[in-house]
């Protein structure tokens, strides 16, 4: 660990930015500021506008599409820069990170801190970090056609490649700072999996419950509705009956929600599982922040359906799922040889 230090630094910060990036993603959702900025300009649209007619051409632009057509005709000058700010930011950020990435990457490789493999899965993240830039621009560019809203599926696919960067980053860091080898239970391990395709399917359905803005509707616990185990537009809203359960606000809250038990439930049998096996300290840490994580990110869903998503409920249910995510990798590394 000693002569990776700088490395291992790296990488973290790498987690931390991205982990800021997903949380004013988050604001930019839910304030819907996402479609204020309607060109791309990777280096000139670093800089938000720095005068009163830069400021009037931006909102003269966003006046030809759909969002101000159609939602906000009503805005002034004063509202459009309220939205521009968090969708500007969110853009700098993204700009910023592939900078932290791609400078000390090379410096690394220059300076040969980095052993083969490493230098492959840092190949990989760039891959991966490229692969969501592109993504975040396909998923604007589709709020600008014909609908005042970007696809739910280009939503989903932007946030879970940016969970997926984090949780890949944070692998590849404790491979550094832990490089020893271990003996694990294969069968844990297994599970452990398991629990984590399963957390990446509540969170593409939590994606697409935000795309929809299907969290506004069905507002009541344990029940969609009052005396309703399942409400009925969750099957009628669609068609074929499929698609209630992928495009149909109530279906994909349907969803959402249960899938939400099962992954408490898978959580508890890993734990049930490992109460009697003899851990290592930091695979006991593992489980112990999975059932802490697990119970506060259910809480967090249910005050979030409760109270109709407010802003600081929908993020804050939103980084819930990003340090759970965390915490089942970091079990996982730790069952993994």
């Amino acid at each position: 660990m000693k002569n990776s230090k700088y490395v291992i630094y790296w990488l973290l910060t790498g987690c931390a930015l991205i982990f800021i990036m997903v949380l004013v993603g988050g604001i930019t959702r839910l304030t819907h500021s996402g479609l204020s900025m309607s060109d791309y300009k990777l280096i000139k649209g670093t800089l938000p506008p720095m005068n009163e007619q830069e400021w009037h051409d931006a909102f003269e632009l966003y006046k030809q599409y759909p969002e101000y057509q159609k939602l906000n005709i009503h805005f002034g000058l004063e509202d459009f820069k309220s939205i521009y700010f968090w969708e500007w930011l969110h853009r700098v950020i993204g700009r910023f990170i592939g900078i932290v990435f791609i400078i000390p990457f090379l410096f690394f490789l220059l300076k040969k801190k980095l052993d083969k493999s490493t230098i492959k899965k840092c190949l990989i993240l760039l891959i991966m970090g490229g692969f969501q830039g592109f993504l975040g621009w396909y998923m604007v560019k589709s709020g600008l056609v014909d609908r005042p809203d970007v696809s739910h599926y280009r939503l989903a696919a932007h946030l879970t490649t940016a969970f997926l960067t984090f949780a890949y980053s944070l692998w590849v860091a404790l491979d550094l700072i832990y490089p020893s080898k271990k003996e694990v239970n294969a069968g844990i391990r297994n599970i452990i999996r398991v629990g984590l395709f399963i957390l990446m399917i509540q969170i593409i359905w939590g994606a697409f419950v935000a795309g929809l803005d299907a969290g506004f509707i069905h507002n009541h616990w344990p029940l969609m509705n009052e005396g309703k185990i399942i409400h009925e537009t969750v099957y009628i809203e669609q068609q074929p009956f499929l698609k209630n359960f992928y495009e149909g606000k109530s279906g994909v809250q349907f969803i959402h929600r249960y899938l939400a038990y099962i992954v408490v439930g898978v959580v508890l049998f890993i734990w049930y599982r490992t109460r009697k096996l003899v851990l290592t300290p930091l695979q006991d840490k593992g489980i112990k922040l999975l059932l802490i994580l697990v119970s506060l990110q259910f809480l967090l869903g249910v005050l979030t359906i409760i109270y109709a998503v407010p802003l600081w409920l929908g993020v804050t249910h939103q980084i819930g799922a990003f340090f759970l995510l965390a915490a089942m990798t970091f079990t996982l590394h730790r069952f993994t040889k």
